[in-house]
């Protein structure tokens, strides 16, 4: 897949006429692969390229400072995911103010016809772009007969007679539910971060933990509680246990923490980057009556997710 950053770059080496669609494809989830499925197949009976265009930040951030979006993929997460779908070219077009100005039409006219070589636009069934997104899909298709830009509406996608959305799958992680999450996404749901000093706690209970800070501010945590996980470490990958929340026994604040207990792993995480990949919870955060209370919880916990299935 082309990845084009900078549209400057495409006065030196322009697009060929292309079949596109526009979306900001957080997490590219299952109905995100099925609607570039069909521009894919499009392309192909059209003897055209196949051409996303997405947005590298939240537009909403980018209109609204104090915005803080909770995305299910980092950028570079999604170009990666948008790169295996066999795409032939990407479009990450800055979102600025004056992009967010204009109509539908002028969109359409100056940045899909003129700057992309756009020929076929698939539009997704409920998608509207443009100034204050005024225009439908009946619009869109009267402009583009207007400017040669074929309009052609997409099929939903719909799982167990549901619609799989990025706000869908949040509601699942926010819940807790990673492993519906993963079906939705096609993919287990994963947090990217470095291993920092902690208060070394676990060591006390008999579960060393490596304490972690995610990468990217915005990627979204799910809900707290003590999940089975799968830990990249290097070119290694280990099942592990991990916990999110305020560790009510041992503190009882408002700070929320990610801790990682790794099986069978041996050695100092300091300073590693770790990519952990939730597998199920299994089950929410609790206060315990003592610490010896919470070590028993731990070993339970750990048998659980040691003899959980993948």
């Amino acid at each position: 897949m082309r990845l084009i950053t900078d549209l400057s770059l495409l006065q030196a080496s322009p697009l060929p006429p292309s079949v596109a669609t526009i979306g900001f494809f957080d997490g590219v989830h299952g109905g995100h692969r099925f609607l570039i499925r069909q521009v894919c197949e499009a392309a192909q009976e059209r003897g055209l390229s196949s051409l996303l265009i997405t947005f590298p930040q939240h537009p909403r951030r980018v209109m609204q400072a104090s915005y803080q979006p909770r995305l299910l993929s980092t950028f570079g997460e999604k170009c990666s995911l948008l790169a295996s779908t066999g795409v032939d070219a990407c479009v990450a077009l800055p979102f600025t103010a004056g992009l967010a100005a204009l109509s539908a039409r002028e969109f359409m006219q100056q940045v899909l016809r003129d700057q992309l070589q756009v020929r076929t636009l698939v539009i997704g069934y409920d998608h509207r772009f443009g100034h204050n997104r005024a225009e439908g899909f009946d619009d869109y298709v009267r402009y583009g007969q207007e400017m040669g830009i074929e309009v052609v509406r997409a099929d939903a996608f719909l799982m167990d007679g549901a619609k799989v959305s990025s706000s869908a799958v949040r509601a699942l992680l926010d819940a807790g539910e990673v492993d519906k999450a993963a079906r939705c996404l096609g993919y287990t749901y994963s947090l990217e971060g470095r291993v920092t000093v902690g208060q070394q706690i676990g060591r006390t209970l008999g579960f060393p933990t490596a304490n972690l800070q995610v990468t990217d501010s915005c990627k979204l945590i799910p809900a707290d509680g003590v999940y089975t996980v799968r830990v990249r470490v290097g070119e290694h990958i280990y099942k592990g246990m991990l916990n999110i929340g305020c560790r009510p026994t041992i503190d009882d604040d408002t700070h929320r923490t990610i801790e990682v207990h790794l099986f069978h792993f041996t050695g100092d995480l300091y300073g590693q980057l770790l990519r952990v990949e939730f597998l199920r919870r299994i089950r929410g955060e609790q206060k315990f009556d003592s610490r010896e209370a919470l070590a028993r919880q731990l070993q339970q916990d750990a048998e659980a997710c040691e003899k959980g299935e993948e």
